[in-house]
C-alpha cells in the first residue's frame, strides 16, 4: 500500500532471517540453469544452497550501471546478465509472449501518509532483467515438478475466449486501427505492437487486459497464455507469496535435507522431521483460495493507490496552487476532452465548458472539437497542460483545466463572451 506494508510472513522473517541483506549467510534454495550462446536452457539443477549477498542495489542503481560502461566486476556481471536477459526476452516474444507490461506510479507520502509526490516508475531494463531471469527460473521449477509428477500449486492463464477478443477488436476499430483475427496471437502480437508509443496505448491495454481471462492458481498445469509457456508457477518469491513457499516444499519433497551445520531448536528439527506433502485435493483447495485473496490484495492496493492520487489533487485544490501536468487527449467526446497524465497515470476529463476561449463543435466522424470561430481543434494525441478543477472521490473522477497564460486567460474569457452574445 502507499503508506505501509502488510508482509505476509512475520516481520523479523520478511525483512531478517529470509532476507537477502548483503555479506550475510543465507539459506537459499537455488536452481542453476546452463544456457548456451543463444539463451537456450541447456539443463537445471535444484539444491538447497548457502548464499552470501555482495551487493544490494536498488533498481535506479542497477540501471545506472546497465547504462554506462562496466569499470568493475559488478558492473561486467551486470552487462553479462543483461545479455542474457535481452537474449531470453527476444527468445518469449518470438514464442508468442504479449508485451502488455504497464509503468507504474508510486505514490510518495510524508510522515502522516498525506500524498506529497508522484512518481511514474518505469519498467526499464533494470526491472526486465530480474523479470526474465525469474521467469525463466518458474519455468524451470514447474517443468521438474511435472516431471516428477508431485502435487503442487501452477500459476495458469487460459486461453481467451473468441467472443470476448471480438468485442474488443470492435472497440479498437473505433480508434481507427487495422485488426485481424485476434485469435491468432501473432495478430495481437503486431497490434499491440502497433499501440506502442500512441497516446490511446495505455487505455487500448487495459481494455484488453479485460478482455482477457484473469491469471490464477490452479493444481493443474493449464499453461500461460500471456506469457506463452506450457508449464509455469510461482516461486522466486515466497517471503511475499504462498504458493511460492507451496512450491518450495514441493520441491524439496525428494531432495537433500537443509544443511547439518545450521542450527535448530529441538522442536523445529522435530517439526521439521515431518515434511508437508499435500495431496491434490488440499492443493485444490489452496490454489482456489490464494487466487481469491490475491485478488483482494490487488484490489485493495489498486483502491488505496487510487484514493491516494485523488487525495492528492484534492489537497493541490485545497491549497489554491495546482500543479502544472502534462496531458495527453486518449478521446474526444460532444461534452469534453478525455485526458491521460502520463508522469501521474490519471484520467480525467476536461469540461466543454471550461474551453473558454471559443464554442467548440463536435465532429462525431474525426472525433474531435472545432471552435467555432478561431477553427482550433483538439483531437486524439493532442499534448496539453493542465491543473486540476474538481475533485469527486465518491466517484473517483478528476476534472481538469487547461493552463493557459494570465493575457490569454483574460483574451479567452472576453472572446467567449462576445461568442455567447453573437449567439
Amino acid at each position: 500500500l502507499p503508506d505501509r506494508v502488510i508482509p505476509m510472513l512475520p516481520e523479523r522473517l520478511s525483512t531478517g532471517v529470509c532476507s537477502l541483506n548483503p555479506d550475510v549467510d543465507r539459506l537459499t534454495h537455488s536452481v542453476f540453469i546452463h544456457f548456451d550462446k543463444h539463451g537456450t536452457a541447456k539443463s537445471a539443477r535444484f539444491a538447497h544452497s548457502v548464499i552470501r549477498s555482495a551487493h544490494r542495489l536498488t533498481y535506479k542503481q542497477a540501471y545506472a550501471i546497465l547504462n554506462a560502461t562496466p569499470s568493475d566486476q559488478l558492473g561486467e556481471r551486470l552487462h553479462v546478465a543483461w545479455e542474457l536477459a535481452t537474449l531470453l526476452r527476444q527468445k518469449r516474444f518470438e514464442h508468442g509472449a504479449l508485451d502488455l507490461d504497464f509503468p507504474e506510479v508510486k505514490v510518495w507520502v510524508d510522515k502522516e501518509g498525506h500524498p506529497v509526490k508522484l512518481e511514474r516508475v518505469e519498467n526499464d531494463k533494470s526491472h526486465q532483467l530480474i523479470e526474465e531471469f525469474m521467469l525463466v527460473a518458474n519455468e524451470a521449477v514447474a517443468r521438474e515438478l511435472k516431471k516428477r509428477a508431485i502435487p503442487t500449486v501452477y500459476r495458469v492463464h487460459e486461453n481467451p475466449d473468441p467472443e470476448k477478443l471480438a468485442e474488443y477488436r470492435e472497440f479498437v476499430l473505433g480508434f481507427d486501427y487495422r485488426v485481424g483475427d485476434l485469435t491468432h496471437r501473432a495478430e495481437l502480437q503486431r497490434l499491440l505492437a502497433s499501440f506502442r508509443g500512441k497516446p490511446e496505448e495505455q487505455a487500448l491495454k487495459v481494455a484488453l487486459l479485460k478482455s482477457l481471462k484473469r491469471a490464477r492458481y490452479s493444481p493443474q498445469p493449464l499453461g500461460h497464455y500471456g506469457l506463452a509457456k506450457s508449464n509455469y508457477l510461482h516461486f522466486t518469491s515466497p517471503i511475499r507469496r504462498y504458493a511460492d513457499l507451496v512450491v518450495h516444499r514441493a520441491l524439496g519433497r525428494d531432495g537433500p535435507p537443509l544443511p547439518s551445520a545450521v542450527s535448530r531448536p529441538a522442536e523445529w528439527r522435530s517439526r521439521s522431521s515431518k515434511p508437508y506433502h499435500p495431496d491434490m485435493a488440499e492443493i485444490a483447495s489452496i490454489s482456489e483460495h490464494i487466487s481469491i485473496t490475491e485478488r483482494t490484495a490487488a484490489d485493495a492496493e489498486g483502491d488505496a493507490i487510487q484514493m491516494k492520487k485523488l487525495e492528492f489533487f484534492q489537497r493541490q485544490l485545497d491549497e489554491r496552487n495546482p500543479q502544472i501536468f502534462r496531458a495527453t487527449i486518449i478521446d474526444v467526446r460532444n461534452y469534453g476532452l478525455m485526458v491521460e497524465l502520463p508522469d501521474a497515470l490519471v484520467t480525467g476529463l476536461i469540461h466543454v465548458s471550461s474551453l473558454m476561449d471559443d464554442f467548440y463543435l463536435f465532429d462525431s466522424a474525426r472525433r474531435q472539437l472545432i471552435g467555432r470561430r478561431s477553427r482550433k481543434r483538439f483531437s486524439v494525441g493532442g499534448e496539453l497542460s493542465v491543473f486540476v478543477v474538481r475533485v469527486d472521490a465518491f466517484k473517483r473522477q478528476v476534472d481538469f483545466a487547461i493552463a493557459l497564460a494570465s493575457d490569454e486567460t483574460t483574451k479567452s474569457r472576453r472572446n467567449r463572451k462576445k461568442a455567447s452574445l453573437a449567439r
